[in-house]
């Protein structure tokens, strides 16, 4: 199997563990990886999306190579993401991004909830963007 395969095979596994098995997590994946996931608090499991985001080549994300370009962009920094000049309506309605993974040999961890997905998207472009 070459390498692009294997990786390919790899992440749809992985996906297929997240995705499945409730609390789940990625820690097997070799190199970087990030396992996303965006939630509405208050909700049950049917308003969660999930997506394993690999930049070499990009895949496993509706928007993966957007996603790789903004990432690389801000350097991994997620408060660098997003567009500060977009406004958003002023509904409430949250939505909790959620990042876990590895970036360059560094562990990511982040953990955020905004007041609607108008919010979410200006602040982190296409990273949590995970409905096609």
């Amino acid at each position: 199997m070459n390498r692009p395969t294997r990786t390919a095979a790899l992440a749809a596994a992985l996906m297929a563990t997240c995705l499945l098995t409730p609390g789940a997590t990625a820690h097997a994946a070799p190199g970087d990886w990030l396992s996303l996931t965006v939630t509405r608090p208050g909700t049950t499991g049917g308003g969660t999306r999930a997506a394993l985001l690999l930049c070499d080549p990009p895949q496993g994300h509706p928007k993966a190579a957007e996603a790789c370009a903004q990432l690389a962009a801000a350097d991994g920094d997620f408060s660098r993401l997003g567009d500060s000049g977009t406004r958003c309506p002023l509904i409430y309605a949250p939505v909790r991004a959620q990042a876990h993974g590895r970036r360059h040999g560094r562990q990511v961890e982040y953990d955020r909830t905004y007041g609607n997905a108008c919010e979410l998207r200006a602040a982190t472009g296409d990273v949590f963007t995970l409905a096609g």
